[in-house]
């Protein structure tokens, strides 16, 4: 994601000098123009999270206006990247804007619970990965109906780290008020997260092959739904199916390996 590619350094720091000094609408259209694929890897990324009732087109609107709002708030002189700061807006954006359409009802958030109690309980009575047909009939439903499911409930795996949550004392702050240097760590704490990544890797080493790949191409290689689908030659809906899988049958295990 190279977004400077055929222009140089001077060059670029010549187009946003002109933008930020000389209001150039020539150099906002450029800078737009350079920086328009970091829209769409964002909007690739929450998509796969997203129930089939949010068009993809809709979240590329949200986060055009996220690049838009990085690119006149953002400061060149403090000499920070902009690709990592306009990832953040453009991501921010798109959360707002869903969260202005209350697009996760509450019916689907307990479907999500639902099906991971459903894995955690399984998975604990067999000692093994369970298949499809084993969870639709733990819950009642066909095997059909559960796929369906899952990718009513995809949104239900995604936290935005600007969620409004309440402290200690019941004051609402957003959710990244609360996070902390991940630099500033105790030796306490280097040893709890170490045993967290081990947990992580165990129950990542459980899931069935294919869940396994979607789950290392979309967080460790950092490709997108598309890209993913692609590779694996399945739709797109497919791969969401098997990622929310993924992640559900994950926080089932975690959570027995915890108890353990």
């Amino acid at each position: 994601m190279s977004m400077q590619g055929a222009l140089a350094e001077d060059q670029m720091r010549e187009l946003w000098n002109q933008y930020k000094d000389e209001q150039s609408v020539d150099a906002q259209s450029r800078l737009i123009q350079l920086y328009l694929p970091l829209v769409d890897y964002v909007v690739g990324r929450i998509a796969i999270h997203m129930p089939r009732t949010v068009e993809v087109d809709e979240l590329r609107s949200y986060g055009m206006f996220g690049l838009l709002d990085a690119l006149q708030k953002f400061d060149v002189s403090r000499g920070l990247k902009f690709k990592t700061y306009a990832m953040w807006r453009i991501r921010g954006a798109i959360m707002d804007g869903l969260r202005q359409q209350d697009w996760l009802p509450r019916s689907i958030r307990e479907k999500a619970k639902r099906i991971e109690e459903a894995y955690r309980c399984l998975q604990q009575e067999k000692l093994r990965s369970v298949c499809d047909e084993e969870v639709a009939e733990y819950l009642g439903m066909s095997v059909e109906e559960l796929h369906h499911t899952l990718l009513d409930v995809a949104g239900a795996t995604l936290t935005s780290i600007d969620e409004m949550i309440e402290d200690d004392e019941n004051h609402q702050s957003s959710r990244h008020s609360f996070i902390v240097d991940e630099q500033m760590t105790t030796p306490e704490e280097n040893v709890d997260q170490m045993a967290e990544h081990e947990l992580l890797v165990k129950a990542i080493d459980l899931l069935p092959s294919k869940e396994r790949t979607v789950i290392s191409l979309f967080y460790y290689e950092e490709l997108t739904l598309t890209e993913i689908a692609t590779i694996l030659h399945l739709s797109p809906s497919r791969i969401s199916q098997l990622h929310s899988k993924a992640i559900l049958r994950l926080r089932g295990t975690l959570s027995r390996l915890h108890a353990d």
